[in-house]
């Protein structure tokens, strides 16, 4: 697994957390979205294409709050609507998967396993769109 480090890549012209080719999924706990870390790092073992963040890096890094400030948002619609929906379930003790996806088939077969274990939110973000996966 590789660790999450916040690049200008994955940020958009507004500065607002937008990574494109990547799927954000979130989970109520770090051991489900651990096992779905695994299995996905079983089908490709360089564990390069999947990150797990906790809640402090989801709110410091992607919510930009330090701990002591209220939360700093971006104020556009749909993208300012997501930050905020990561914020509010890593404020509830949520860890999340970022995935890098290539195609519509790796993201459903990154979708079978992860429909195995209980999972808050999943989004997918595309060139100009971001797709909400079930």
């Amino acid at each position: 697994m590789k660790d999450f480090a916040l690049s200008r890549k994955m940020l958009s012209i507004r500065g607002v957390f937008y990574p494109t080719g990547y799927a954000f999924i979130m989970f109520p706990d770090v051991a489900h979205a651990e096992q779905v870390a695994r299995e996905l790092e079983a089908g490709n073992p360089s564990g390069e294409h999947v990150m797990l963040l906790t809640p402090t890096v989801i709110l410091k890094d992607i919510g930009k709050m330090d701990g002591h400030s209220n939360i700093t948002l971006p104020q556009v619609g749909t993208e300012r609507a997501t930050v905020r929906k990561y914020v509010d379930l890593a404020q509830e003790g949520h860890h999340a998967l970022m995935v890098h996806v290539h195609s519509d088939d790796e993201t459903e077969r990154m979708m079978e396993a992860v429909r195995k274990v209980p999972f808050s939110y999943a989004q997918r973000y595309h060139l100009l769109a971001m797709e909400d996966l079930n």
